[in-house]
């Protein structure tokens, strides 16, 4: 079978993406016409088509932004702002990135301990699979509020925990967003472990007792290994879910710096060319979570003695 070339690859995506482009444009012009037409009648003014359409892709606050006003907007706060400055999409996407990441991480830590949990002992699988399950059917955007109050307070104040991890204001603010993070991104490990941990045959589990392997051994030479791919699947899944609870986390507590931030401060001034700045860079840092990710699961693989497909 002959592999896919670098054409064969761009030309699909590069297609769908410029189709994208046309229909996002013709739904600008469409939906941004009744406030341009009702605008041009009360200054009397009667341009012609080409005029009109122009207008209705040049409107400071739009209705939809052109993808052209959007570009504009994320090149203007990406690399004409001091990345110190409230209006860098560079300073927000990095506050976001940090409780990004820190949600990320303890989530794998939580994910693959629940996984090894169930995977091990019978009991923890029939009666904690269940309740992960559950765990994601509640509405995010209803408990959020509730989980980075009551946590900051708790890091914050005056208890056990507050004086064991010693934590300063912008620590526990941080720590309180991440927690958002851990909750979407846990679920998706957890799922792929126990799919990697039990993905061993039968053949190669009795392999090990003929060797007498304990289940130590068993577990780190066999189920560990086998485990691996499923788990870099899921952390794609989990990385992107966690840059959503991160945004998510901001959305609710008047955050002051963040993609969530730039998306409340757009809302409260109808800057809708702002709101889909702070989209495109989310989904963007999103690509680039998630390509990494890719990236370190080809070099663990080659690592381990995978060969390229």
């Amino acid at each position: 079978m002959k592999p896919d070339t670098l054409k064969d690859k761009i030309v699909p995506v590069t297609t769908i993406l410029l189709a994208l482009v046309v229909i996002w444009y013709v739904a600008a012009i469409l939906m941004n016409a009744p406030f341009q037409r009702d605008m041009d009648g009360r200054a009397g003014a009667t341009p012609s088509t080409l005029e009109f359409i122009g207008k209705t892709l040049a409107q400071p606050k739009p209705i939809l932004p052109a993808p052209h006003q959007v570009a504009q907007n994320v090149y203007e706060n990406t690399f004409l702002r001091s990345l110190s400055s409230n209006r860098s999409l560079v300073y927000h996407s990095w506050v976001t990135l940090s409780s990004t990441l820190l949600g990320f991480g303890f989530g794998m830590l939580l994910g693959i301990l629940l996984a090894v949990l169930i995977v091990h002992n019978r009991a923890m699988d029939r009666s904690l699979m269940p309740w992960l399950v559950a765990s994601q059917t509640i509405p995010i955007l209803a408990i959020a509020p509730m989980i980075v109050i009551i946590s900051y307070n708790v890091l914050t104040g005056d208890n056990a925990v507050a004086h064991l991890l010693n934590l300063d204001s912008d620590a526990s603010r941080l720590v309180s967003k991440a927690l958002i993070s851990t909750y979407l991104s846990f679920f998706p490990v957890a799922v792929g472990m126990v799919k990697g941990l039990r993905s061993p045959e039968i053949m190669h589990l009795d392999l090990m007792r003929t060797y007498y392997a304990s289940p130590m051994q068993t577990f780190w030479k066999l189920r560990v290994p086998a485990s691996i791919p499923f788990l870099f699947t899921s952390m794609k899944v989990a990385i992107a879910a966690s840059l959503v609870g991160a945004i998510v986390g901001e959305l609710p507590t008047g955050a002051v710096a963040g993609i969530g931030s730039k998306l409340l401060a757009g809302s409260y001034y109808s800057q809708t060319i702002d709101i889909w700045a702070a989209l495109v860079a989310g989904s963007l840092l999103a690509g680039i979570l998630v390509a990494i990710v890719g990236v370190a699961a080809k070099i663990v693989d080659r690592a381990m003695g995978g060969r390229p497909a």
